[in-house]
C-alpha cells in the first residue's frame, strides 16, 4: 500500500539518500536541516510514514530518527498521528537565553582571563570558524551557521576545562536555536551577530574579561530582543 504525503510533508524538499549505510543518522540529520531552517514548522504534525515515503525509504529509519529528535526535544510524539515540532512560548524561550546569560557570560569572561599563550593557540584556531560563521550569514545559509556556531561555542566553552557547562549549554542552544533564527536574519541583525564571533576571539587574545563578558551579554541580548518581539 502506498503512502500519500499530506500537504505538510508533500510542501517538503526532501534529499534522496543513495548511500543506505546509517539511514537514521542520515535522515535525522536532514530533518534537522529541515527544522533549522525552518521548512518544517513548530506545531506541525509530520507523519513517519509519509516523511518516508517522500524520503524513498523505509518508515523505520524515519521513526528512529524522529524518536532522536524527541531525546533532544526538537519533537514531540502525537500518539497515532506522528510527531509534532516543538513550540516554545516567550517565557521558555527567554528563560533559556537568561540561563546562557547566566553561564556563559561568566564562564567566557573566565576563560579570557585565563588566556595564557598555550590557550591562546586554541582560541586562534577558533577564528577560521568565526570567519565561516560571517560567511554563512551573509549568504543566508542557516543550516552552516547554525552547525559551525554551535561548533564554535562548544569549543570556545570547553577551553574553561568544564564538560558540565559545555554540555548544559549545548542542551539549552538545540532546545531554542529553532526560534528566531529567521527573524533575526530577515532583519539584519544575523549579520552583526555573526561579527561578534571574531569579538570573542579577539577580547581572548587580549585576556580581556570585562570585553569578553561584553561581547557576550551583547550577543545573547540580540536573541532575547528577537524573541520578545516576533509577536509585536
Amino acid at each position: 500500500m502506498t503512502t500519500t504525503p499530506t500537504a505538510a510533508e508533500d510542501a517538503l524538499t526532501l534529499p534522496s539518500f543513495d548511500n543506505q549505510a546509517n539511514l537514521r543518522q542520515q535522515v535525522a540529520d536532514a530533518l534537522r536541516a529541515l527544522l533549522i531552517t525552518g521548512a518544517m514548522k513548530p506545531g506541525q504534525v509530520y507523519s513517519a510514514p509519509k516523511l518516508a515515503a517522500r524520503f524513498g525509504v523505509s518508515a523505520t529509519p524515519v521513526r528512529e530518527a524522529m524518536l532522536d529528535l524527541v531525546s533532544e526535544g526538537l519533537v514531540t510524539v502525537v500518539r497515532n498521528k506522528g510527531f509534532r515540532v516543538t513550540e516554545l512560548d516567550d517565557k521558555e524561550l527567554d528563560s533559556i537565553a537568561e540561563l546562557r546569560g547566566l553561564i556563559e557570560v561568566p564562564v567566557m569572561g573566565m576563560v579570557a582571563e585565563e588566556c595564557d599563550e598555550t590557550l591562546a593557540i586554541e582560541v586562534e584556531r577558533l577564528r577560521p570558524l568565526a570567519i565561516e560563521i560571517t560567511k554563512a550569514a551573509a549568504s543566508g545559509d542557516l543550516l552552516t551557521y547554525t552547525e559551525v556556531d554551535n561548533e564554535f561555542h562548544s569549543r570556545f566553552l570547553a577551553l574553561h576545562g568544564n564538560p558540565r557547562v559545555v554540555s548544559v549549554v549545548h542542551d539549552l542552544r538545540l532546545r531554542s536555536r529553532l526560534f528566531g533564527l529567521e527573524s533575526l536574519a530577515a532583519a539584519g541583525v544575523l549579520a552583526q551577530m555573526s561579527q561578534e564571533h571574531e569579538e570573542m576571539v579577539d577580547a581572548a587574545l587580549r585576556r580581556d574579561g570585562d570585553g569578553m563578558r561584553e561581547v557576550m551579554s551583547r550577543h545573547i541580548g540580540h536573541i532575547r530582543s528577537t524573541w520578545a518581539g516576533r509577536n509585536a
